[in-house]
């Protein structure tokens, strides 16, 4: 089903919602429809085009403090550009593994500083040692990031609709097909 764009008061960016949420806050009279998918839906007293933008009439504070990141595979990678920190090659995700710098049967820990993103070759290479005892070194020791993306929601680019383009900062350029 069609999904809808939700918007802080300023026109912020928020998430992505269901439409049904979407009719829901609308019935409410908490936002107000800024753009409409083409597709529209009946009730028994009226009728309304699906909402492609809904913008809340009041302002939400947001409560997540901006410089957390959360522990993640993907975050992990982000943080890592992609590239193996053992043999500084870039691969794509599927590719990819994460590595504990101190074997967890070492007492390594799970945590942004004990895990780095890892090609399959390399991780096979170190096995259940340090990089010392591999004879491997780090392109850099691993950290907590400073801060997260500016924008958290995440979308296929591609089937993004046309009119959530004014409203999210893109940071690639979008190719027309």
């Amino acid at each position: 089903m069609e999904q809808t764009l939700l918007l802080n008061a300023t026109y912020e960016p928020l998430k992505v919602v269901h439409w049904q949420k979407a009719i829901t806050l609308w019935c409410q009279g908490k936002v107000e429809i800024i753009a409409s998918h083409d597709r529209e839906i009946r009730a028994v007293s009226f009728s309304v085009k699906l909402p492609s933008v809904i913008r809340l009439l009041r302002y939400v504070r947001i409560k997540k403090r901006f410089d957390y990141v959360p522990f993640s595979r993907a975050n992990i990678y982000a943080r890592d550009s992609y590239a193996c920190q053992y043999c500084n090659h870039g691969f794509p995700t599927p590719e990819l593994t994460f590595d504990h710098v101190v074997p967890v049967s070492q007492g390594g820990r799970k945590d942004w500083e004990n895990i780095v993103t890892c090609c399959v070759s390399c991780n096979r290479r170190k096995g259940g040692r340090t990089p010392e005892e591999a004879r491997m070194r780090l392109v850099r020791p691993p950290r907590r990031p400073h801060s997260a993306p500016a924008v958290r929601i995440t979308i296929g680019l591609r089937n993004a609709p046309d009119s959530w383009r004014d409203y999210l900062y893109w940071n690639l350029e979008l190719d027309d097909s």
